[in-house]
């Protein structure tokens, strides 16, 4: 009996592509299109609406001649996903649905889904690779990049457990983008032209601003500049505790250079949508405080309230894909970490403590954000992460 598989089909061209590689390496093929949002009126339109992606995915199971099904996890997503994302900005910090969406929807309900219907193994068409080790004779499942250098997407896969990994099958982690698109060419597959979709997780590209206006509504305060001399920046100190903590932006100088309409719409980093301009440098968000309903602004992008050194993940927010290599209090080690998604691993040392674990980086890191989600990699095996404070 060939083990079953079943495949998350987004109407895409890598899921496609992973249906008809599975299919073509013995397995039973079903396909499932995961419906995670009703409303539209804050999605792009013609920009990946779920009826469509929905459409392409049955038709490449019928391209396929393998079973389709659509699932509605919308109720799951919106209690998991969305109200998630409100609480978080609402707060002042920057979640990250893509990665939530991996642990709490497609490796968890979607995954419960497949089980029900008799699956080894769940597939995704994400740019990661799956490999097994042995420790004290237990098998590890492990996850590596993807082979595509500019796609890979390991990163996403951060939270996943080890039980979650052994469900788990990514067919084109060991292919390239293009190498992807030449075969579905070759197999006339409908979706072998088709663009990316660059929205949250299987939704679609949002409106964000008006995303959050759903629930978090408009609130005007001031924009205030800091000065890239302002004292505040002078960090020699060689305590973890005081480098880790974000530039306590309040005891800046600053002058008032604007309003805007929410420090909870706005995330470190960000350049566009504040309509700053008449300024010699473009002007960055580098912190808000929501409390009082505060924006900080810096001028030009070496500006150093853009960067820190360190950060900080407690031990509610760490996570660890490999439990045998879980640090124990005062142990440190050597990594490579990266904050965001496509940012180039950069070397670090990790500290463990009994609050939880701080990364320090070699050198300063831009935008470091509060909600984010920070990763570490011994090569290309990506070992833990963890929610920065």
């Amino acid at each position: 009996m060939p083990k079953r598989v079943v495949v998350g089909l987004s109407g895409g061209v890598d899921s496609s592509v992973t249906a008809y590689l599975l299919q073509k390496q013995g397995y039973e093929v079903i396909g499932m299109f995961m419906k995670n949002w009703h409303d539209d009126s804050v999605t792009i339109s013609n920009e990946c609406p779920w009826l469509d992606d929905s459409n392409d995915a049955n038709i490449i199971a019928q391209q396929l001649g393998i079973p389709f099904q659509a699932i509605d996890l919308s109720a799951e997503y919106k209690t998991r996903i969305v109200d998630y994302m409100f609480a978080e900005y609402e707060r002042g910090r920057t979640p990250n649905p893509d990665v939530l969406c991996n642990r709490e929807i497609k490796f968890d309900i979607f995954l419960k889904a497949a089980l029900k219907l008799g699956a080894d193994y769940v597939a995704t068409g994400h740019y990661a690779r799956k490999a097994e080790t042995v420790v004290n004779g237990k098998t590890i499942y492990q996850l590596l990049a993807g082979k595509d250098n500019n796609k890979d997407q390991s990163y996403f896969l951060c939270q996943l457990t080890q039980e979650q990994l052994s469900k788990a099958l990514f067919p084109i982690g060991e292919l390239t983008k293009p190498e992807v698109r030449a075969i579905a060419k070759e197999m006339n597959l409908a979706t072998a032209e088709k663009k990316d979709s660059q929205g949250l997780c299987f939704i679609g590209k949002v409106h964000l601003p008006e995303f959050l206006q759903q629930q978090l509504k408009p609130k005007k305060g001031k924009v205030l500049e800091v000065a890239s001399t302002s004292e505040v920046f002078n960090r020699k100190e060689n305590n973890l505790l005081e480098k880790a903590k974000p530039y306590a932006l309040q005891n800046a100088d600053t002058k008032v250079i604007g309003e805007h309409k929410g420090a909870h719409y706005y995330t470190i980093g960000q350049r566009k949508g504040l309509n700053m301009g008449g300024h010699e440098k473009p002007m960055f968000v580098i912190g808000t405080d929501t409390q009082e309903n505060v924006i900080y602004m810096g001028m030009g992008d070496d500006h150093p309230g853009l960067y820190r050194t360190t950060l900080f993940i407690p031990n509610s927010d760490l996570h660890w894909i490999r439990p045998d290599l879980a640090m124990q209090s005062n142990e440190e080690a050597s990594y490579e970490a990266r904050i965001r998604y496509r940012q180039k691993l950069e070397p670090c040392k990790l500290i463990k403590t009994d609050e939880g674990l701080y990364i320090d980086f070699d050198k300063a890191q831009r935008g470091i954000t509060p909600g984010q989600f920070a990763a570490w990699y011994k090569d290309d095996e990506l070992i833990g992460s963890g929610v920065i404070q």
